[in-house]
């Protein structure tokens, strides 16, 4: 089967950039600080409530930051925040901070299709969103071959298989994560020509993917409106990076003190399969 619509961010080219820019930068005498423009404080807020397939759901959690300026070497956490999600049962499930920024719940109940709504008080300000519990098919199974990559040589790929519902229009965010990864890769897919099938999505990392790699592939089911938001995310990412970004990409989550202070971020519940493939 063909390869779905796919959009990962290019960790790699990213980080050969930076690099170059630290040559570039430690071969001249002066160091050379770009006077860049600061902008508003925002604040970050990583609200993903994922019931990973075979576990309760029971312990989740939710992570509050700020934008920091380019040049900072640390992301500041949010402290002091009041983080609680309620169902649309009435049920209220308390996020408590375990550590600066971090909060976490441990008597969580996820429900597909349920509704649920996130409140967040943090500097001041209030904070709300509402999303729905999505589900997500199983992984029927992992396979890998060697194939030919752009350059001609041969490379490692994997390949997973789903059976879609055919009831439903469906939406996925498959991350890969390994060793050889600084950062998840992401891609996004849709049903749009493969209703009902078995879907077969493929991976593979030029020559970075070696017998012996373990990669952990987490697949979701999301929501039509998480899924375009994070193309949107995913675009932006592999734009090229020198030149105009877009403007910024809000979520889902407002701000009901100040509907002009809003907060980055996406609050979304995914049922999720992971997988962990050791490589032959």
């Amino acid at each position: 089967m063909n390869k779905l619509i796919k959009n990962r961010v290019m960790n790699r080219a990213l980080a050969l950039i930076s690099l170059l820019f630290a040559f570039s930068f430690t071969s001249c005498e002066d160091v050379v600080n770009l006077d860049l423009e600061t902008g508003e404080t925002k604040l970050v807020i990583d609200a993903e409530i994922i019931w990973k397939k075979g576990t309760s759901g029971n312990e989740q959690t939710i992570k509050i930051s700020k934008t920091a300026p380019y040049y900072n070497n640390s992301t500041p956490k949010v402290s002091g925040a009041q983080v609680r999600v309620e169902n649309s049962n009435g049920d209220v499930f308390t996020f408590n901070e375990t550590e600066t920024g971090v909060y976490k719940c441990t008597n969580f109940v996820p429900v597909i299709d349920m509704e649920y709504k996130l409140f967040i008080t943090a500097e001041g300000q209030s904070y709300t969103a509402t999303e729905k519990l999505t589900s997500a098919t199983p992984i029927n199974k992992i396979e890998q071959k060697i194939v030919p990559d752009f350059g001609g040589e041969d490379v490692i790929e994997l390949t997973f298989y789903y059976n879609d519902p055919v009831d439903q229009k469906n939406f996925y965010v498959t991350d890969y994560q390994s060793d050889f990864l600084i950062y998840p890769e992401y891609e996004i897919t849709d049903d749009e020509f493969y209703n009902g099938n078995e879907i077969s999505t493929r991976y593979s990392h030029e020559d970075d993917i070696k017998p012996g790699s373990i990669v952990k592939i987490t697949h979701r089911g999301v929501s039509k409106n998480f899924f375009n938001y994070w193309k949107l995310i995913l675009e932006a990412s592999n734009s090229n990076p020198f030149s105009v970004p877009p403007g910024s990409i809000k979520g889902n989550i407002l701000n009901t003190s100040d509907s002009g202070n809003y907060a980055f971020g996406y609050f979304r519940l995914c049922e999720a399969d992971e997988r962990s493939y050791v490589v032959q």
